[in-house]
């Protein structure tokens, strides 16, 4: 009996960004957590206070791991082998932004946020041109 209750309870347990899936997708949320490391980066390079700078780097390399991982979402969830095939640059560019976001972590240097900033930006032209938005978002209620 306890054999079976072992084969049968798993060993990890996995965490997802849905477990629907629900099928909201938007390179927007990628974007955001850049430009937080962005201003954070600013505020950085202003302050003198030694406290309020390593505060500055932790919370700017959580941020930089969410951009991270919304990249991921985007490429494992919502991109598919056709969009491949349409835009051939678009591995590529979800490569280097996840790359990029590593290099956030690793610097202090805002130009490394921006770049960050400039790649999420190519990828959401592309799902842009592939009605990303159309198909992932709700509709917006109309004013009265």
């Amino acid at each position: 009996m306890q054999s079976i209750r072992r084969l049968l309870k798993p060993s990890r347990i996995a965490h997802a960004h849905c477990d629907i899936p629900c099928g909201v997708y938007d390179p927007d949320q990628a974007r955001i957590e850049a430009e937080s490391c962005y201003k954070i980066l600013e505020k950085y390079h202003a302050s003198s206070d030694e406290v309020f700078k390593e505060r500055c780097i932790i919370v700017k390399e959580q941020r930089a791991e969410l951009a991270k991982h919304h990249i991921d979402v985007l490429w494992h969830d919502y991109f598919k082998p056709e969009h491949t095939q349409k835009y051939p640059n678009l591995h590529e560019l979800v490569w280097q932004a996840s790359k990029q976001g590593s290099k956030v972590k690793q610097s202090t240097d805002i130009a490394e946020a921006k770049k960050l900033i400039d790649l999420i930006d190519k990828i959401g032209d592309i799902w842009k041109q592939l009605g990303g938005p159309e198909q992932t978002r709700v509709k917006k209620a109309v004013a009265a």
